[in-house]
């Protein structure tokens, strides 16, 4: 990740894997979005490890997310992205473990923080809470936080902005960034990179899979000729 804000596209909906996301990837290899990834559940290890592998092969920056809750459970997400080949571990609840993991394997790792539940994850902690959980595991070295801010069940923009702007290290939005007026805030709060996935399955920046990633690829790097209106 780098100083503008990126897209992470994941191939998946509802926190799932979509069963056709090797089809999907193949169609949008040659697409803008240079950040690709999906979840930890949905489809066999092996062909998640075939779908990274793809990924990489066309010079993609890989993205595993682990929608668990537990240290066992985080581990082992842990170790699929390690068995994975993947650049980059979203979520999980952090552990020392985990982190220790990710040290020894030259994995980046981005825990979740607050208190995350649900599947779809819900959030729940107020900015100040989230932003001392962030700053205590980046002084033991994190690369990276994943907020999955318009899950929160308050205000969700006001955490996001707050957390945003306080937390000296790339921070992730991850999750229900579904309109033009979200990405503008992602961006002009300076969030590091935000994920999209069910929103594209769902169509709701309006074309095939492919012309929504560019369609977001553009509209964030301020190029001319996308229209949001």
């Amino acid at each position: 990740m780098n100083e503008h804000t990126q897209l992470i596209v994941m191939l998946t909906h509802h926190d799932q894997t979509v069963k056709n996301a090797y089809e999907i990837f193949d169609n949008c290899k040659d697409s803008k979005a240079k950040f690709w990834g999906f979840k930890d559940s949905g489809i066999p290890l092996d062909e998640m490890k075939a779908l990274y592998a793809y990924m990489k092969a066309c010079g993609k920056t890989t993205v595993l997310e682990v929608v668990e809750y537990t240290e066992a459970e985080g581990l082992a997400g842990a170790q699929m992205a390690l068995d994975c080949g993947v650049d980059i571990l979203m979520g999980t609840i952090f552990s020392d473990s985990i982190h220790k993991f990710c040290q020894e394997n030259n994995l980046k790792y981005m825990p979740f923080v607050g208190t995350v539940t649900e599947r779809p994850s819900v959030l729940n902690g107020s900015a100040k809470e989230m932003i001392a959980e962030a700053n205590c595991y980046l002084e033991k070295g994190v690369y990276g936080i994943d907020l999955l801010g318009y899950r929160h069940t308050g205000d969700a923009s006001a955490i996001i902005k707050e957390f945003v702007t306080t937390v000296n290290a790339p921070v992730c939005v991850a999750g229900d960034v579904n309109s033009y007026q979200r990405i503008d805030e992602v961006k002009d709060f300076g969030a590091a990179a935000f994920t999209i996935g069910s929103a594209f399955f769902e169509n709701k920046f309006e074309g095939s899979f492919k012309e929504q990633v560019n369609k977001v690829c553009q509209y964030i790097n301020c190029l001319e000729g996308v229209s949001h209106v």
